[in-house]
């Protein structure tokens, strides 16, 4: 009998299949959870994929305008209009309600702070914002109790778990908008009021068709810029002239971040505007045959019969006018009116003929208002009526005769530039402080005349003779009230930050 037991006891055939008893349920649990996890990385890069897309999606409307928080809602339900059904409880289409977006006016310092579906950082810094205005970037958050509830094959609610895994992907994205083709000048907006209730920005007037067809005069007058005065912003060129002139700063800048400059020669602001008009000053006379240094198409100016490749005189005798100045000019506003002298400017330019009608191309909505100078410069061109004279002595035309290089084109227009606008009233303290500053928008204008110096005998680069203001038209702004002809030295680029 003990025999048998021992032997019974040393018997060691069958063993295996006591160990595989014990080891296939770990085995077969193993596997599920690692199908599990494979299906549930899967799941999780899909849904990040999605996230990050529409958080692109929204970020790329975020351009501080009244509706950019509406355009970017809009985006998000159109994007969502693709469905794609992922590997969840039930057959579930990623939808609105699986996601919460939520729009910042920053994002922390460090990737390692955590960022709540409600904005909040874990150090507690609230960065959620409604203002359309103030935002600029867009955290999507993939809620637990939609798509990211991930049903696992693994029976964790046999071990005191939950059969399901919540995934919650998330993604931010953030907006910026650059422009390269401008030069380093910022305008103060004429519509800006000290009174929040009656300011208005430039896009805003420009869409009401309130700059339409009125004279700007800014001046550089001090470091405290307002209604009627320009300044100047940083550049990457040596030569402040140069940057007028060739009509680009060197740099492209931030649509949402600008910096003063100052220590500026006027006469440089002087001499590289009136290139555009055919007139080289001392400095620039080597320069007649740089084709970046051209001049505009039609240069007329009103210039009389002793101004030369280097020096403007208006005429007084009659004989040429250059497009004329505004009525009523408030100097609190640095602004005209719309009306001006159309009728005699053409009978004087084109043998004494009637004005004719001329469409308002350049308003923002309507045609058949009285033309601006532009339009009137444009038609010009369009009708070949650049070569008409002037009478004597003048005889002016309006065919660039001091450049030597190929004959200048119309397109691009070199009596546009772009510039900066500025709220100043408000930014008064930043402007003083040179530090950044975030511009009410950019705007196309058209140059009406050369810049003239209060004492015309000096050379146009002379800083002992001060220099009489600019004179513009607006002709466009950015944005999407704009007539869009800012699109193209536009730079909108989104990306994603977490």
């Amino acid at each position: 009998m003990l025999r048998t037991i021992r032997a019974f006891w040393n018997d060691q055939r069958g063993v295996a299949m006591l160990f595989a008893a014990i080891l296939v349920p770990v085995l077969v649990g193993l596997s599920l959870l690692a199908i599990d996890m494979s299906r549930a990385n899967t799941l999780h890069n899909d849904l990040q994929k999605g996230a990050d897309a529409l958080a692109l999606a929204a970020a790329a409307e975020l351009d501080s305008r009244a509706d950019s928080i509406t355009r970017a809602n809009l985006a998000v339900t159109t994007l969502l209009t693709n469905t794609t059904k992922f590997s969840t409880s039930g057959d579930h289409t990623l939808a609105l309600s699986d996601v919460t977006v939520t729009y910042l006016t920053g994002i922390p310092a460090s990737d390692s702070t955590a960022l709540s579906a409600a904005g909040i950082d874990a150090d507690g810094v609230n960065w959620a914002s409604t203002d359309p205005k103030a935002v600029s970037f867009a955290e999507v958050s993939v809620k637990a109790a939609g798509a990211g509830a991930f049903a696992t094959i693994f029976p964790a609610s046999f071990v005191g778990s939950n059969d399901t895994m919540d995934l919650q992907p998330q993604a931010v994205a953030g907006f910026t908008q650059s422009i390269c083709e401008t030069v380093p000048i910022f305008m103060c907006n004429p519509f800006e009021t000290s009174t929040p209730g009656t300011s208005k920005t430039i896009q805003e007037a420009f869409a009401a068709g309130l700059t339409y067809s009125r004279e700007y005069r800014i001046l550089k007058v001090d470091s405290n810029p307002g209604p009627g005065n320009f300044g100047l912003i940083d550049n990457n060129l040596t030569s402040l002239r140069d940057a007028i002139a060739i009509g680009t700063a060197g740099t492209c800048y931030q649509r949402d971040a600008l910096t003063t400059k100052t220590g500026v020669t006027l006469g440089q602001v002087n001499a590289g505007v009136n290139v555009r008009f055919d007139i080289y000053s001392s400095s620039l006379s080597k320069q007649d045959k740089n084709w970046q240094y051209r001049p505009a198409s039609n240069v007329r100016k009103g210039a009389d019969k002793t101004s030369n490749c280097n020096k403007f005189t208006a005429a007084t005798d009659g004989s040429a006018m250059g497009l004329p100045p505004g009525n009523n000019y408030d100097s609190s506003t640095g602004m005209t009116d719309s009306t001006w002298d159309r009728s005699g400017y053409w009978s004087v330019n084109h043998g004494g003929a009637a004005y004719p009608s001329i469409p308002s191309l350049s308003h923002p909505t309507s045609t058949t208002q009285p033309a601006s100078r532009y339009d009137v410069y444009k038609y010009e061109i369009s009708h070949n009526l650049v070569g008409d004279k002037s009478p004597n002595p003048s005889k002016e035309t309006g065919t660039p005769a001091c450049f030597k290089g190929a004959t200048p084109t119309a397109d691009p227009d070199r009596r546009l530039f772009n510039m900066a606008i500025v709220d100043c009233i408000a930014n008064q303290s930043k402007i003083n402080g040179h530090t950044q500053l975030k511009p009410d928008g950019y705007a196309s204008v058209f140059v009406n005349s050369p810049v003239q110096k209060q004492d015309n005998s000096k050379d146009d680069e002379d800083s002992s003779a001060n220099e009489k203001p600019i004179s513009l038209e607006i002709v466009d702004v950015d944005g999407p009230l704009g007539n869009n002809t800012l699109d193209k030295v536009l730079r909108n680029e989104a990306q994603l930050y977490r």
